[in-house]
């Protein structure tokens, strides 16, 4: 499973492809991605949004008194 700092670099550099017009691209491995239409292109920056939330900090803390 890809790091967060991946994940926000790999998002990053999809949304500007995205927002450039660019449908084809060389990721940081050297494989050619190639998105077959704009939507496929949201699909894959919605996904990739998904799994940065999954890596997110827990918003509440419980603490328990020891036993």
């Amino acid at each position: 499973m890809a790091t967060l700092a991946e994940l926000q670099a790999w998002r990053a550099s999809l949304f500007e492809a995205r927002m450039q017009g660019v449908r084809a691209f060389t990721d940081q491995n050297g494989e050619r991605v190639e998105f077959n239409s704009d939507r496929e292109m949201a699909a894959a920056i919605a996904a990739c949004d998904r799994e940065i939330a999954g890596h997110s900090r827990p918003h509440t803390i419980v603490f328990r008194k020891g036993m």
